[in-house]
């Protein structure tokens, strides 16, 4: 039976990119040039994300989907005392910044069960998840509503046991992926595996579709990835500058700033390992504590007021493989010229 992949004009899949990166604009305009826009739910609270659903259903009548972090809380008891150090080390940044470190909350502070029953209601034509598995149960009470079950996994194992769940298709990310990698214990290193080599594992094993993801950003990633057996590929670093992006003006100027030349796989803005451009933050704080999302309860004033002043040494500044062609242009150019 055909799926939403199979439907698209152009097999080119926004990446949710989430925090407010991939905006309503975004999604609509990517999903509007024949590709497949995704909402980043992640960070919202419901209300936010049933405002984001409705202005894309109003902005845009083509398919469109939206991701949920599974959530995964971290040990509090084998962590706190780690955490508390980090913390206390974050004091003269956060001075120095005017703000302070942010209240930690162990448990689930992404709302999934709330936001599962919420896309349960609204049903978009694909949920996808990151970071786990939902329950079989979860699986089946989306995708009796039509929508498709899409799950980010970083190797073969996941990839089993995400089709196990029900999953209607895959997300293999690769190594060149900015921003969070999927991977589903938070505690473990993500696999050293590029984008093609996890395809190379997982295809065989599967006769689910398959999407790449992994610092695609210019059409010749495209072709590769589609001439190995990819039914699509995701894209986020190459959306990064489009017009309708919400990345933050200091965002924007530093994946053009010459200073900023290499990336790296680090803990130090969330807890969890992340493609983001090495800074000062990356080197000062390359030991954050393994407990996401507590990390990224602390630093996340101190990151904000970091952007606000311009300052892109104390900031997230997630980015695949490829940033340097990610092109300030509209969304709907960036996605027809990577299809070709």
């Amino acid at each position: 039976m055909a799926g939403v992949l199979d439907g698209l004009d152009r097999p080119v899949v926004g990446a949710p990119m989430a925090g407010g990166v991939s905006t309503p604009l975004l999604v609509a305009a990517v999903s509007d040039a024949g590709g497949l826009g995704m909402l980043g739910s992640g960070y919202q609270t419901p209300e936010q994300l049933a405002a984001d659903l409705v202005h894309v259903a109003d902005l845009t009548d083509r398919p469109f989907g939206v991701n949920l972090f599974v959530p995964n809380p971290p040990d509090r008891q084998a962590l706190e005392a780690e955490v508390d150090a980090f913390a206390a080390r974050l004091v003269p940044d956060a001075e120095s910044l005017g703000t302070r470190p942010g209240h930690v909350s162990w448990g689930d502070t992404d709302h999934f069960a709330d936001k599962a029953l919420l896309v349960q209601t609204f049903a978009p034509a694909v949920v996808s998840c990151t970071f786990g598995i939902p329950t079989a149960d979860v699986v089946e009470r989306w995708k009796a509503v039509g929508s498709e079950v899409h799950v980010t996994v970083t190797s073969l194992a996941e990839a089993r046991a995400a089709e196990q769940a029900g999953a209607d298709a895959l997300v293999l990310q690769g190594q060149e992926a900015g921003g969070h990698r999927g991977t589903h214990d938070p505690a473990t290193e993500p696999e050293a595996i590029d984008h093609l080599g996890l395809l190379e594992v997982v295809a065989p094993t599967t006769s689910l579709s398959l999407v790449v993801a992994g610092g695609i950003t210019v059409p010749g990633d495209v072709r590769r990835a589609l001439a190995s057996g990819a039914a699509a590929v995701q894209v986020g670093t190459a959306l990064l500058l489009a017009t309708e992006s919400g990345a933050s003006p200091t965002y924007r100027r530093a994946l053009r700033d010459p200073r900023l030349d290499h990336r790296v796989a680090t803990r130090a803005f969330s807890g969890r390992v992340a493609g983001a451009l090495a800074n000062d933050w990356t080197r000062r704080y390359a030991d954050a504590p393994a407990a996401f999302p507590v990390v990224d309860q602390l630093t996340r004033p101190l990151r904000r007021a970091a952007a606000e002043r311009g300052d892109a040494d104390r900031t997230h500044l997630w980015a695949g493989v490829g940033w340097r062609a990610a092109q300030d242009r509209a969304a709907a150019q960036i996605v027809a010229e990577l299809a070709g």
